[in-house]
């Protein structure tokens, strides 16, 4: 036993000296026994339940072969074709698609200030028909209603002299039918 005592008859060991102590705990130390049996199968089952190194290294060698031996530098060209396609287009696409870009937009900023001088003077050209119609608008309108008046004063004028014509056909035609009448009357006396 560890820790350096001294063991008792009654611990299951042999008193020191004599002969002929029986070991009470003999029987789990012999092989074949079922003490040591349960033992074993022990040892086997808390391996295969909560020991995984053996699993966790049989991982990291495959780990090791997929990616060091079998791909060999492979992800070392990958990522040096893509260290050389981003420099490259540091270097060369980028600054011509920056030259051209600004070209580009100089000359719609150009185009655009064109078309935006030509909207200031339509509209500056609209406002002022728009003044001078506005302007226009009443006198024309009056001008208008002074013509309508003239027009309902001759349509009155011209409508009591057709009034009058006819006031004066009537008179004469009942004139003529009173003579008509007498002489009918003349006629028929006979």
């Amino acid at each position: 036993m560890s820790g350096g005592g001294t063991a008792t008859p009654g611990d299951g060991e042999a008193a020191p000296g004599g002969g002929g102590g029986v070991k009470k705990r003999d029987s789990v130390g012999i092989p074949g026994s079922p003490a040591h049996l349960i033992i074993k199968d022990l040892g086997e089952i808390h391996s295969r339940l909560l020991d995984h190194r053996p699993v966790i290294q049989g991982e990291t060698r495959y780990f090791v072969k997929e990616f060091e031996e079998k791909r060999g530098l492979r992800e070392m060209r990958v990522l040096e074709n893509l260290k050389n396609v981003i420099r490259e287009t540091n270097e060369d696409t980028l600054p011509k698609c920056l030259e051209t870009m600004q070209d580009n937009l100089n000359q719609v900023l150009q185009r655009l200030q064109a078309v935006n001088h030509s909207v200031c003077r339509l509209q500056q050209m609209e406002q002022e028909q728009r003044k001078i119609h506005n302007e226009h608008i009443p006198a024309s309108e009056k001008q208008r209603v002074t013509q309508w008046e003239d027009f309902m004063r001759e349509q009155h004028k011209k409508q009591a002299g057709v009034d009058e014509n006819h006031r004066t056909a009537i008179e004469r035609l009942k004139e003529q039918y009173a003579e008509m009448e007498k002489d009918l009357a003349k006629f028929s006396t006979f």
